[in-house]
């Protein structure tokens, strides 16, 4: 029997038992409501909800902080002594790493195609609102973390839900907590060995045999794949034994190289029709209030924008919080206030790159699909544009796309590896199991596709939002309290009265009331 045929009879197996309960669990995660001739997934209703809520409590502290953040991230405020793993600049990256991705390539193709340019505003919009939710998350993954005897950091929901949930409720939010944790852990862990591992592998690989001769190409072949699968794998499992100092030190190279790269690409298209982007940004701006032939109208290109933002920058899922708790730092609101700028530079920047590209060069595939013609892919649409101008994109996108799987397989691997511990134990065989398992799914994703699963494995990471953001809402008078006393700290700082010397012993005092 060959490798084609048994890879082809485990994907009909799979999706055969599977298929029901991930139609079942999709249908019930991403349950959608009419609303003005269109549909309005009850899911991103919540993110956005969520969005609006903590930009309104923190007073716009996306706006109003940012050029905070960014001297954070420049390392104007480290501290001497702290606890942690990496810098705020690694920090930043690794998570970044795991939300850049096909989502900015593919899916605002799709979002533009389908919701016209005018879907561009809502996801900016999005965006910007999904910035204060990634703050609050980040900041409590930071406050709850526990730090380990060896100096390695576990955080996220995992570990804030049950610990913030009894500080402040006692003994029955400690019980509720551990629940959540436990069921948290367990959704991390399904997306990511099959959305963050076996997908982006499965995606990455398809690109490449698409620029090298296809199926009669060199890589077309069973043997091909598992090549493919097989050098990633290794790739990976050698990144993944180093832990996070190890995958922050690849993403904080990475994420700049594939972000500068994709960047650069838009702005020569952009640059090529310059004459064209004062339409283009006009098409955007009336398209989003007087959209053409987008089923809901208005309400249809807000709810397309917001749809693929919030799937893309993943602001409330609770994932994002496992990578920056491993910063270093005394003050969890440091950290929050570095996560806002995940968002921005995932949707606002990247995503907006993305859709004025496509809007600007208009490929015949683009206003064929807007024309009312069937589907031919995100990917396909997104490339087309780039071809308008670089005929030879195609070969750069593959750079791309490998640099955006790679990183995002290694930092779901270190999202998993903080759930699987959570769930197994921190002993050596605990976590030299769930890294060999980790790396045999890498070598799949090459040589299967298991959609059911991932299609289960999406539904499972959104059913996590719904957990994560109920705490949120409970525990955001801490993250109030931590952003005081960072910014008393930095006022401080910037006065020259608290330096290094001074705060060694600093670990998460009581906060000193100022003004948010």
């Amino acid at each position: 029997m060959s490798l084609d045929s048994i890879t082809q009879s485990v994907d009909k197996a799979v999706s055969g038992f599977f298929e029901p309960i991930a139609t079942w669990l999709g249908e019930v995660v991403f349950f959608a409501v009419p609303v003005g001739g269109t549909e309005l997934p009850l899911i991103v209703a919540w993110l956005v909800v969520a969005g609006v809520v903590f930009t309104g409590w923190f007073g716009f502290v996306q706006l109003r902080k940012f050029r905070l953040a960014v001297d954070v991230v420049r390392g104007k405020y480290d501290e001497k002594g702290s606890a942690g793993e990496v810098n705020h600049f690694q920090a930043l990256t690794a998570a970044v790493s795991g939300t850049v991705g096909l989502g900015n390539i593919a899916g605002v193709a799709v979002a533009v195609s389908i919701g016209g340019p005018g879907a561009t505003f809502w996801m900016i919009l999005c965006g910007l609102l999904g910035m204060a939710t990634k703050f609050v998350e980040v900041t409590l993954g930071v406050k709850y973390r526990e730090v380990h005897a060896d100096g390695t950091v576990s955080g996220g929901p995992m570990h804030y839900l049950p610990k913030g949930l009894a500080d402040r409720f006692g003994k029955n939010g400690k019980t509720l907590g551990k629940v959540l944790a436990v069921l948290a852990s367990f959704f991390v862990l399904f997306f990511g060995l099959f959305g963050g591992n076996l997908f982006q592998v499965n995606q990455s690989y398809a690109q490449l045999v698409s620029v090298t001769g296809g199926e009669s190409g060199a890589l077309g072949s069973s043997a091909g794949a598992l090549f493919f699968g097989i050098l990633i794998a290794a790739l990976v499992g050698i990144v993944l034994l180093g832990g996070i100092r190890s995958i922050a030190s690849v993403t904080s190279k990475l994420v700049p190289a594939m972000a500068g790269i994709y960047i650069a690409a838009c702005l020569v298209v952009i640059a090529v029709n310059v004459t064209a982007v004062p339409a283009a940004v006009s098409s955007i701006v009336e398209g989003a209030f007087n959209p053409q032939g987008v089923a809901g109208g208005v309400l249809g290109a807000l709810i397309i924008g917001f749809k693929r933002a919030a799937f893309s920058n993943e602001a409330g899922l609770g994932s994002a919080p496992i990578a920056h708790s491993a910063v270093k730092t005394k003050h969890p609101a440091s950290e929050g206030l570095v996560a806002l700028l995940e968002p921005f530079i995932d949707t606002v920047v990247i995503c907006t790159m993305t859709a004025l590209t496509i809007v600007i060069a208009n490929p015949a595939s683009y206003v064929e699909l807007r024309n009312g013609g069937d589907s031919i892919g995100g990917v396909t649409i997104t490339s087309d544009a780039f071809a308008t101008v670089l005929p030879w994109f195609p070969y750069i996108l593959t750079l791309a796309v490998l640099l955006f799987a790679i990183s995002t397989v290694l930092t779901w691997g270190y999202y998993c590896q903080k759930a699987w511990t959570h769930l197994f134990g921190r002993s050596r065989a605990s976590e030299l199991t769930f890294k060999v398992s980790y790396t045999l799914f890498a070598v799949a994703g090459s040589l299967l596709t298991l959609q059911t699963l991932i299609d289960m494995a999406d539904a499972v990471l959104f059913l996590l939002a719904v957990i994560n953001i109920i705490g949120l809402y409970l525990l955001a008078p801490v993250v109030k309290r931590e952003l005081n006393s960072f910014l008393a700290f930095v006022k401080r700082r910037d006065a020259g009265l608290d330096t290094d010397e001074d705060t060694e012993g600093d670990t998460d005092q009581e906060p000193v009331k100022t003004t948010v």
